[in-house]
């Protein structure tokens, strides 16, 4: 069984920075592409960054040159530094891997979300 658990999230003033963390543990062979999505209320969850095994990075528009995504391989984790935040930034966000956990199976899997909230 495969479990993502994410950390970091808060209230942050405009401007300010916030880094999450997205924790993959159980039965896993290997970690593809891991990535951060985020859901504001009313808004479809969208892609915020993604991040190949290899260290491949891709950045949604709204947020490149501010956020960074990266990846800890040994410790089966990813992150995102979230730096100059905007209240329009405010959402859940989700982590989302994709994982092997055998060598024949593979499959998406979501963390339980960690709010971020950008507010004076």
């Amino acid at each position: 069984q495969v479990q993502l658990v994410e950390s970091g999230g808060g209230l942050v003033q405009p401007g300010g920075s916030l880094k999450l963390a997205c924790a993959a543990s159980g039965t896993i062979f290997s970690i593809e592409v891991m990535g951060w999505y985020r859901q504001a209320p009313g808004k479809q969850r969208e892609l915020v960054a993604a991040i190949t095994r290899g260290g491949s990075t891709n950045y949604a528009d709204p947020v490149k040159g501010r956020f960074t995504i990266s990846r800890d391989n040994a410790k089966n984790t990813v992150y995102l530094q979230m730096n100059m935040l905007k209240p329009e930034d405010t959402a859940v966000y989700y982590c989302k891997a994709g994982i092997y956990p055998t060598i024949t199976y593979y499959n998406d899997y979501w963390g339980q979300g960690t709010q971020v909230t950008v507010s004076s």
